[in-house]
């Protein structure tokens, strides 16, 4: 079972830039296929972000695509750029032992606490 526990978040200007990380406190992640969703007040969680195990895959949601891209080390990596009001949200680290053939919030299996996003305009 993975420990999730995610860094970075904040508050920033809309165009502003933020790096969200998670790591996993049990160090077994290495094998999970990793994501990062978010859930704005009064919304429903949402697929952000996803990336394969072996890291040679990415996914994105189309309203993030080219401005947000994930990656991951040791560590699972949220570069934010072009950053929006309607970004601002709990983001979560997430992760699963299969690979993200539905991004669906219910097949994840462990999540990370969250972490605040707030982007003024």
């Amino acid at each position: 079972q993975v420990q999730l526990e995610e860094s970075g978040g904040g508050s920033v200007q809309a165009g502003g830039s933020l790096r969200l990380s998670c790591a996993d406190s049990a160090r077994t992640f290495t094998r999970h296929h990793m994501a990062w969703f978010r859930q704005a007040p009064g919304k429903e969680r949402e697929f952000v972000a996803a990336i394969s195990w072996g890291g040679e895959s990415t996914y994105y949601a189309d309203s993030v695509k080219g401005r947000f891209t994930i990656s991951r080390d040791n560590m699972v990596h949220l570069q934010m750029r072009s950053l929006k009001p309607e970004d601002t949200a709990v983001y979560y680290c997430a992760g699963k032992l299969s690979p993200w053939g539905s991004t669906s919030p219910r097949s994840v299996s462990s999540w990370g606490q969250g972490t605040q996003v707030t982007v003024s305009s």
